[in-house]
């Protein structure tokens, strides 16, 4: 509502309140009583109205404020990170980090399981081959690994890089709860506790060639902290 709104409201009721003046004369005493409530009322209108061209004259004198600043000044005022995550397009953090814990769940879970065609999906050509040396190696010993993810307490992206090549890499830190066990081929826990839950630190790093059709990410580094 504008300051001219405003004055035109404030004419419109005062007219009305007049008008109802002029009839007093003509109606019982109980309805001078009630027009007297309503007068009493229209103070208070006055008074929100009031309250309400202040308030919006304070907003308008913030924002006209919050953009005295140059962009200059507000990029200073980013990290290195984000100065960095600015320019890739289209990136959004929150969509990002979001769809990283996603993926974290899934690969944690595919990698228990021993399915690597989840992981050639999620990860990339050089870290499967990590995972399947692992994942081989249980399979020989008969040894079944189960993951349980309670949830996250924890996930921000700590560092992010752009080279020359416009290969785009995000690191983010995972700070979860898991149940981890281990059973031999007897079926017995040799590793973990189903009763215990782990607080656990992972530092994963994603990759994309910003100039790929693909949009998708790949896990190409992790370790615990």
């Amino acid at each position: 509502m504008g300051s001219l709104d405003i004055i035109i409201l404030l004419v419109a009721v005062v007219l009305i309140f007049q008008k109802l003046r002029s009839l007093l004369g003509t109606r019982p005493d109980e309805e001078v009583t009630r027009i007297r409530i309503s007068d009493e009322n229209a103070a208070r209108i006055f008074d929100m109205i009031a309250k309400e061209a202040e308030k919006q004259q304070l907003t308008a004198r913030t924002a006209a404020e919050g953009f005295s600043g140059t962009a200059e000044e507000e990029t200073e005022e980013l990290s290195d990170t984000d100065k960095i995550l600015t320019n890739i397009p289209d990136f959004s953090k929150e969509r990002f980090l979001t769809g990283a814990k996603r993926a974290f769940e899934i690969i944690i879970c595919a990698f228990s399981q021993g399915d690597t065609e989840t992981l050639e999906n999620l990860v990339s050509p050089q870290l499967i081959k990590k995972f399947q040396e692992i994942i081989e190696d249980r399979r020989a010993q008969g040894i079944t690994a189960e993951t349980d993810l309670i949830g996250f307490e924890q996930a921000e992206i700590v560092n992010a890089d752009v080279d020359e090549e416009n290969n785009a890499k995000i690191t983010v830190k995972f700070v979860s709860e898991q149940v981890n066990l281990l059973r031999n081929k007897d079926n017995e826990v040799i590793q973990g506790d189903e009763n215990f839950i782990q607080n656990i630190t992972d530092i994963w790093t994603f990759e994309r060639c910003l100039t790929s059709v693909n949009p998708n990410w790949l896990l190409v580094s992790t370790k615990k902290q």
